[in-house]
């Protein structure tokens, strides 16, 4: 079966989603790259059924993760906490929960990042990986890097995904 096959199998699905933003700077009036992601996923047809702003707290992220998957959240997509600044630890709390990454998430959004920041994408800890019963990403907190990944990345690939994870 080809590349285009298994994406084809992917068309049409829907998926139920989850956006968490993991800031200790945010606020509801302020989350624009929250904002944006859930505007992206609803305007292609995606379900949102949890929606939450944490401190950037591994406890808090991860209770927040729970609360998803609690929703049946198929998707879940944080935004913030992915650098390498000491209150950053979205990476930390989000690493134990993945059973499986998908590496080639991460690699392909610093390359497409570099081509708009330059070097300082390698300072994203950007991520991608299956957890128990859905599918995780976790994505910077600035709207231009939310922007990148949503377009160039996940949309075009969330039927494919879904598809693939109900094998």
């Amino acid at each position: 079966m080809s590349h285009t096959d298994h994406q084809a199998a992917g068309l049409g699905l829907q998926a139920r989603c989850a956006v968490i933003t993991c800031s200790d700077t945010r606020t509801a009036d302020t989350d624009h790259s929250g904002n944006r992601i859930e505007e992206l996923l609803a305007a292609a047809g995606h379900g949102i059924v949890f929606r939450d702003l944490v401190p950037d707290d591994a406890d808090r992220i991860r209770t927040a993760v729970s609360a998803a998957r609690e929703q049946e959240a198929q998707l879940i997509i944080t935004t913030g906490g992915t650098g390498i600044s000491r209150r950053d630890t979205t990476f930390e709390a989000l690493q134990n929960l993945i059973i499986t990454e998908i590496p080639g998430f991460g690699e392909l959004f610093r390359m497409l990042s570099y081509e708009d920041i330059g070097p300082a994408a390698m300072m994203s800890r950007a991520t991608a990986g299956l957890i128990e019963g859905g599918i995780l990403f976790a994505l910077p907190g600035s709207k231009g890097a939310v922007e990148l990944a949503m377009q160039k990345l996940i949309l075009p690939q969330i039927g494919h995904l879904l598809a693939e994870r109900r094998k």
